[in-house]
């Protein structure tokens, strides 16, 4: 599934630096508001699912070569949040979808969770 395929099924706003990095496959996704869980548990490359809205997300997503980050609940990225985005090379999408409703959407849809 590529990330434009994620941000259609979560029918999110989309943060993208640069066209190509919406082709990007992906193969698993993780959700948590806990960066510790993500950095524990989480498969490098998956997409990040959370509804923490802080610069920590985007650098906890950095050291994992995570390309993509969703934000849930309608929270929407601020500009020091896609500036550090756009450094790390990372897409930020914004879903009002809850967590569990967004998760939901792309396990049904085939992307992994291991």
């Amino acid at each position: 599934m590529t990330i434009r395929d994620i941000a259609n099924l979560l029918e999110a706003n989309v943060h993208a630096f640069d066209e190509k990095q919406l082709d990007k496959e992906i193969e698993t996704a993780f959700g948590s508001d806990m960066m510790s869980d993500v950095l524990a548990y989480a498969d490098e490359g998956s997409v990040l699912l959370s509804g923490l809205l802080n610069p920590q997300v985007i650098r906890t997503a950095h050291m994992l070569d995570m390309p993509c980050i969703v934000f849930v609940r309608g929270k929407s990225a601020t500009p020091e949040i896609l500036s550090l985005a756009e450094e790390s090379h990372i897409v930020v999408l914004e879903t009002a979808l809850r967590m569990y409703g967004a998760c939901g959407r792309l396990y049904c849809a085939g992307l992994d969770n291991r």
